[in-house]
C-alpha cells in the first residue's frame, strides 16, 4: 500500500519539475494537442490518395468547418518496381511518398508552420490482377494515413 503511495507520489514531483522547465505534454491542458484539436481546416481532397490522407488528419485532429487555421498540401506517391524475377516479372512494387504541407493562419494567411514528410510502403503482385489492383490500394491507403500522422506530429511539435 505505501509503495503506491510513493510511486503516486514521486510521479507527481516528477510531473511539477517538468512543468518548471516550460515542459508541456501535447495532449496534456493547454498542449499543442487541444489547442489544433477542430481548429485546422485541411484542402478538400481530388484524389484517392487524398481523402485517406483527410480522413486521418481528420481523426487526429478532429473536423473544423472554418477553423482557426487551413492546411494545404500536396502528396506526391511514386510507383517503383522494386523485386523482379529473372523472367522480367515485376512480383514487388515499392510506394514512395511525399506530403508538402503549409499551415497558415486563416485571418491573416500569415504562414505558420510549412514543410515536407515522406515514407514508404509497398505491396505484391503475386496473384490475379483483381488482388494486385486491391493490394495497391490497400498499399496507397496506408502510405496516406503514415504521411497525415508525420504531418500532424510536426504540427503539434511546432505551432505554438
Amino acid at each position: 500500500m505505501w509503495s503506491r503511495r510513493a510511486a503516486l507520489a514521486a510521479a507527481l514531483l516528477a510531473g511539477f519539475g517538468l512543468a518548471g522547465c516550460g515542459f508541456t505534454p501535447v495532449y496534456g491542458p493547454g498542449g499543442a494537442g487541444t489547442r489544433l484539436h477542430g481548429q485546422v481546416r485541411v484542402a478538400d481532397p481530388v484524389t484517392a490518395d487524398d481523402y485517406a490522407f483527410l480522413r486521418r488528419m481528420t481523426e487526429r485532429l478532429g473536423p473544423a468547418e472554418a477553423g482557426r487555421y487551413d492546411l494545404a498540401y500536396t502528396l506526391r506517391i511514386a510507383v517503383l518496381p522494386q523485386a523482379i524475377t529473372p523472367d522480367e516479372v515485376t512480383t514487388r512494387f515499392s510506394l514512395n511518398g511525399t506530403a508538402a504541407y503549409r499551415l497558415t493562419d486563416a485571418a491573416s494567411g500569415a504562414v505558420v508552420a510549412q514543410g515536407e514528410v515522406s515514407n514508404f510502403t509497398s505491396h505484391s503482385t503475386v496473384g490475379t490482377v483483381i488482388a494486385t489492383t486491391a493490394a495497391e490500394a490497400d498499399a496507397r491507403g496506408r502510405l496516406a494515413v503514415m504521411l497525415a500522422d508525420q504531418v500532424v506530429t510536426r504540427l503539434l511539435a511546432t505551432v505554438p
